[in-house]
């Protein structure tokens, strides 16, 4: 089987990943990490400064980890498939269910250490450029290093190599994406990213709007109810029913419908007409695919969150192998779908799996396309794989010749889900799926 060097961009969870299986496939990765360290957006930064003067986000790259984040799926069901997620033991860890953001990181940087992949990763190197070789198949990657120049300052001085293959694991949650609010431009309050939240002490005493439902948006409300004066949270559609309304119902928290619009004497107006005097607008609306260092000549673009065109979320149709995206996907089980996605790139670039002729793959994305717009779906939840998430899961896996996912981590998965949505106070210290733990711990026990 042919080997391939292969630029992997970020060595997050899922650029260690695909890192593993390339390399477990007999080919070359050479892992591209812009930070001081691996772990990606599971590192824990403080944007201090940089916050105050880019409250929005739009200039900071940083991870987007706010100081009392915790998972929001147990760890049981949240690790590698092959690489439990299980509390080491004497470490000093965090051996809760749904541990702090610590705890995760602490699993990565293991992950690495067993594997032997810090040796394969380039700290402080930021990727600047992926462009076709015109030379060959291959591709130029153009990157700057941090180096230490005289007097201890740093300089950075860009290089280029030329590869058989890139692997894009740079992940979606640097570039925010922020509501379009009417009359916002004239609202004389604060705006704010959860980009660049990480503790609620400045928010003492103010009257806060929080953007957005998801689990961001959930976790910082109740993160700074103790210390605002009042918390408002808009949210695209109320709530289904009545006792999710009153399992959220704090003292000083209130759910609105979306904003209307925001007014010029610092009013904000929800479209059932209510309104509040507020200090704070906090957009907890997600991110925006973004791949700065790809050229035009590639030929991926990004269309109101879509990135395409793409043949299953991974290999664009015309490039591929030679190029693919792992770890685009939303609302799944991102660490073991990683490790599927790794599998299947590193099966295909060596020949052992098999990829349809490009024309077939661009039938299959012209498809996928119009069956979306035929269900209403909007273009930005394209990859938002939602109820189609063990479908997609099962179709890679069975692509890889892997058995897939285990029944009881898929059923752990839907519990915290429904979890989530009626204990949104507390679904991560009360659950109901105890059940699964002797299975789960049983199938991880074979692993140690």
């Amino acid at each position: 089987m042919p080997s391939r060097r292969v630029a992997v961009i970020g060595a997050g969870a899922a650029g260690l990943m695909a890192a593993r299986e390339l390399q477990r496939e007999g080919h070359t990765p050479v892992v591209f990490e812009r930070d001081t360290a691996v772990g990606g957006n599971w590192r824990y930064e403080d944007p201090k400064a940089s916050a105050e003067d880019d409250p929005l986000g739009t200039r900071c790259v940083h991870s987007s980890l706010y100081a009392s984040l915790r998972t929001n799926v147990p760890r049981e069901c949240m690790g590698f498939l092959d690489f439990p997620f299980v509390p080491a033991e004497g470490s000093g860890g965090d051996p809760r269910r749904f541990p702090g953001h610590e705890e995760v990181l602490r699993y990565l940087e293991a992950f690495a250490r067993r594997f032997n992949l810090y040796e394969l990763v380039r700290l402080d190197t930021e990727v600047v450029g992926v462009r076709k070789n015109d030379a060959s198949t291959g591709w130029k990657v153009s990157y700057c290093s941090r180096k230490l120049a005289g007097a201890g300052n740093e300089e950075r001085e860009e290089e280029e190599e030329v590869f058989d293959a890139v692997a894009v694991c740079s992940g979606h949650s640097t570039e925010p994406r922020v509501a379009d609010i009417a009359g916002i431009d004239s609202w004389p309050g604060k705006q704010m990213h959860s980009h660049n939240y990480r503790v609620p002490d400045p928010f003492h005493g103010q009257v806060v709007v929080v953007v957005g439902y998801a689990p961001s948006g959930v976790d910082i409300s109740r993160d700074i109810v103790g210390v605002a004066k009042e918390v408002h949270v808009a949210r695209r559609s109320p709530p289904p029913t009545s006792s999710e309304m009153e399992s959220t119902a704090l003292p000083n928290l209130w759910l609105h419908p979306i904003i209307e619009r925001a007014e010029e004497d610092g009013s904000v107006v929800f479209q059932d007409g209510n309104r509040v005097k507020a200090d704070v607008i906090l957009h907890c609306t997600g991110y925006k695919y973004n791949f700065p260092f790809l050229s035009d000549d590639v030929g991926i673009f990004v269309d109101d969150n879509r990135v395409g065109p793409l043949y299953k979320h991974v290999f664009p149709p015309l490039l591929a192998p030679h190029i693919s995206f792992i770890g685009l996907f939303l609302k799944a089980l991102f660490f073991p779908l990683f490790q599927l996605q790794s599998n299947w790139v590193a099966g295909v670039l060596s020949g052992r799996i098999d990829l349809p002729s490009p024309e077939e793959m661009m039938e299959d994305v012209a498809a996928f396309y119009s069956e979306l717009e035929a269900r209403g779906c909007p273009k930005r939840y394209t990859h938002n794989l939602g109820a189609c998430t063990y479908e997609y899961e099962d179709w890679v896996a069975k692509k890889c010749g892997h058995k897939g996912f285990e029944g009881w981590r898929k059923e752990m998965f839907v519990a915290a889900l429904k979890n989530f949505a009626h204990r949104p106070e507390n679904y991560r210290n009360e659950w109901d799926d105890g059940h699964l733990l002797p299975q789960a711990h049983r199938d991880s026990a074979k692993y140690f």
